[in-house]
């Protein structure tokens, strides 16, 4: 049994108690109003069940529910705050009606009074707290149906006390409950509402799972996220465009993304992201070179004299443009392979083709931030290099640049 249900199922033994108790000093009494608020425990019991049937309920998960049953707490926490707004209309009912006449044994009754005061105090305070720890819109529901049963005992008080001092203040004390009835039924309902009705998340909630999809290198733009709330579970939802033309890779980003919302906001059941690859007509890849004059690729990427920069034309995979470029920071002795990665990034490269693994090292680090994918090979040649990817690679078609 979860943490929320222990706790419902404490709320109804204790409603139960209270129920019992009020009655008892109800009929020793002869107080009308405490014999009303003995009936009003009664239906926090039934609210009380009816809060932890919701919360086993909305665990499950059906073929005809695939999204889950989490809004039955929502549907409970609505009952709930139409349970508040009946206590509202009988604690009005008690204070016009005033105490009872021919009261008995007053000052024992006006001590049980106190301790179910205190008894719905406690306990609202710490159903509250568990509610909100767990996220449990019902739980927060029933913890502000125990204040308002807190208020409606000191409405019984007032009229017990005033009897005493031959005063009627049930009034006056009708008139403040019924300002924190209305307010606390009508969050509630609400909120149990908009769930219901699946607006959207809260701006902050929305915010950081921005954050964290922008937080990958390769989201390019955020098309559109949306979020709902289902009980106390949320479901996020957005559309990316992300910096690759690899479906693999695509499907492993996105993959880790919906991963780290899940990991980083509480009780997100389901994050789905939506992408689509750039729609780029032509892609820029880098390859260190041995010489200017030469096709060899180099074996040392910081090292390299030269850098081919490839533009290859993406509806036919061909290879279009070339230019030569030389590496400024040979000379440099400590962070040359960073400086070099930082160096190609002007260029606006999308592919960097290596013989060495920069897996750890600087200028991975460099080339992640910018979006910019590594590529292993073992070939010699440019051509062959390209080749190996399905590049067609000719150099008689190409137009080259120094």
């Amino acid at each position: 049994m979860g943490k929320g249900q222990k706790v419902a199922l404490l709320a109804i033994g204790i409603n139960l108690v209270l129920f019992v108790m009020k009655y008892l000093f109800a009929e020793l009494s002869g107080s009308m109003a405490l014999k009303a608020e003995a009936i009003h425990s009664l239906s926090d019991v039934i609210a009380s069940s009816t809060v932890l049937v919701g919360l086993i309920i909305a665990k499950r998960k059906t073929p005809s529910f695939p999204y889950g049953l989490y809004k039955v707490e929502n549907l409970v926490s609505v009952v709930v705050a139409l349970a508040i707004f009946y206590a509202g209309y009988e604690i009005a009912l008690e204070a016009i009606k005033g105490g009872a006449s021919s009261l008995q044994n007053l000052d024992i009754t006006i001590a049980s009074v106190f301790c179910a005061m205190v008894i719905t105090f406690g306990f609202s305070r710490y159903e509250a707290r568990v509610g909100a720890e767990i996220e449990s819109p019902s739980l927060i529901a029933d913890a502000r149906h125990m204040w308002v049963d807190m208020l409606s005992n000191t409405v019984v008080l007032a009229g017990l006390l005033s009897s005493l001092a031959g005063l009627n203040l049930d009034r006056i004390a009708a008139f403040i409950v019924m300002i924190f009835i209305a307010w606390a039924g009508g969050k509630i309902l609400t909120d149990g509402i908009r769930v219901l009705l699946d607006a959207s998340l809260d701006y902050q909630t929305l915010s950081l799972a921005e954050k964290f999809i922008l937080d990958e290198p390769r989201v390019i733009e955020i098309q559109n996220l949306i979020g709902r709330n289902s009980g106390r579970y949320k479901f996020i939802e957005a559309s990316i465009v992300l910096k690759t033309h690899d479906l693999d890779k695509a499907n492993f980003i996105v993959h880790r993304i919906e991963a780290n919302i899940k990991k980083q906001i509480t009780n997100v059941d389901r994050a789905l992201i939506h992408f689509k690859p750039t729609q780029k007509e032509t892609l820029i890849y880098a390859l260190p070179l041995k010489d200017a004059n030469q096709s060899q690729i180099s074996p040392h990427f910081g090292e390299a004299p030269y850098f081919a920069l490839i533009k290859v034309r993406v509806k036919d995979k061909k290879a279009i443009a070339q230019k030569i470029i030389e590496n400024p920071f040979t000379q440099v002795v400590h962070g040359k392979g960073i400086l070099v990665a930082e160096f190609l990034n002007k260029y606006s490269i999308d592919e960097v083709i290596t013989k060495e693994s920069f897996e750890g090292k600087g200028p991975f680090y460099v080339f992640s931030n910018a979006a910019v994918e590594n590529l292993q090979t073992e070939k010699e040649k440019i051509e062959e290099a390209l080749e190996d990817i399905g590049i067609h690679f000719d150099p008689a078609e190409l137009k080259t640049s120094q």
